[in-house]
């Protein structure tokens, strides 16, 4: 390219900066993209808020829920099943729009990503097989193995009760793991989410375990995970929510996968292990 042509392309990119001449990137405060198709990335070893049938697909609570915000939202998802640790990079790199995976809002989580309202409440609990006693966190320290998924907030719970570099922490990488190693005998409990170690209990019964909410466990959010700064996707989800909410959709896609028996079940052994 000669110098004057140069020159004249320079002003026609200087010109048209606001319309993105040079690659600049989208104003974060703009409208989101009507009909967009994002990309959500989901770590699917987290029954029953996403996991695989024996096809492979995706399937759960997160993703019924999500299917729901597009249609009130008027855009569209697909789903990317890939391991937990590589979830926040793929959506700060732009492999992933979203990251809707159990996903605890915490303030060290706000520094690096945004996220959306809170969509479902959770505590940590204890599982445990029938018989063990475990009613506060002083029992929890005696133990010989606690099992945790790393990186999970259940991880962050025992590290702070017990010390990050404890040797009786085990961390694995999917929660059927750690409950395959408790099941094994391998462990002596297991600290997740309250959900998640609720659909287990139900769904294996014979199984022998029993989970136990400690009161040294506070009340946490899930919330949808965006990259910061992307103010309008976090709106439009927002706005989308919302909208399942008061239509009552939320309620019947809530109702499918934890049933308020099986929650006064689980209020009523807690109350009776408390009295212990």
């Amino acid at each position: 390219m000669n110098m004057k042509k140069w020159i004249t392309a320079a002003l026609a990119c200087s010109a048209l900066a606001l319309a993105g001449c040079g690659g600049q990137s989208k104003d974060a405060s703009a409208p989101a993209e009507p009909g967009k198709t994002y990309r959500v990335a989901m770590n699917a070893e987290f029954a029953p808020f996403e996991s695989r049938d024996s096809a492979g697909k995706i399937e759960g609570f997160d993703i019924d829920l999500m299917n729901a915000m597009a249609k009130a939202g008027n855009f569209k998802v697909e789903y990317k099943h890939q391991p937990w640790e590589s979830l926040f990079p793929a959506l700060k790199n732009g492999d992933a729009d979203l990251v809707m995976s159990g996903v605890t809002i915490t303030d060290e989580r706000k520094q690096s990503i945004d996220f959306t309202d809170p969509y479902f409440e959770i505590t940590q609990v204890v599982l445990v097989p029938q018989g063990k006693k475990v009613a506060s966190s002083e029992d929890l320290k005696k133990l010989n193995k606690v099992g945790v998924v790393t990186g999970y907030t259940g991880d962050f719970s025992v590290s702070k009760l017990l010390g990050n570099d404890n040797p009786k922490i085990a961390r694995f990488e999917t929660v059927p793991l750690v409950i395959k190693e408790l099941e094994n005998g391998g462990l002596d409990a297991v600290v997740s989410d309250s959900a998640v170690i609720a659909n287990y209990v139900k769904n294996n019964p014979t199984k022998g375990m029993d989970f136990l909410t400690l009161p040294d466990f506070t009340i946490e959010n899930y919330g949808i995970a965006a990259r910061k700064g992307d103010e309008a996707t976090v709106k439009m989800l927002n706005d989308a929510l919302r909208k399942v909410r008061e239509s009552g959709e939320y309620d019947k896609i809530h109702a499918k996968y934890f049933a308020e028996e099986d929650k006064k079940t689980a209020e009523g052994k807690n109350a009776s292990e408390a009295k212990k």
